[in-house]
């Protein structure tokens, strides 16, 4: 059992890391975690590569149907924030968890 588990998080995990090598004409991306806050594989984690794989999935399905420039603008604004949704949503119950994002300041 925990070894499909294990398999299972392992394929999710390479999955979520190439959504956006799938849509490499875009000009701008939000930046998808590549790795969890703290290192921790938990529940969150994943359930933040679910909403990136749905992300991708939907931004695909509107792509298809997208019969002019408006169209595929409005997918890509709607596949980004929902990216920068699930992050945030990421980020919160990871603080509730007392882990923090790192941040780097350099300068006054």
């Amino acid at each position: 059992m925990r070894t499909a588990f294990l398999t299972t998080s392992l394929a999710i995990a390479a999955i979520a890391a190439t959504p956006l090598a799938a849509h490499a004409g875009q000009e701008s991306h939000v930046e998808i975690r590549k790795t969890p806050i703290a290192g921790q594989y938990d529940k969150h984690w994943y359930n933040y590569l679910a909403d990136v794989l749905e992300a991708d999935k939907e931004l695909k399905s509107d792509l298809r149907r997208a019969t002019d420039a408006e169209d595929t603008r409005e997918a890509w604004e709607e596949y980004e924030n929902e990216l920068v949704d699930a992050d945030k949503d990421y980020v919160e119950e990871m603080r509730d968890r007392n882990f923090r994002v790192g941040r780097v300041t350099v300068g006054d």
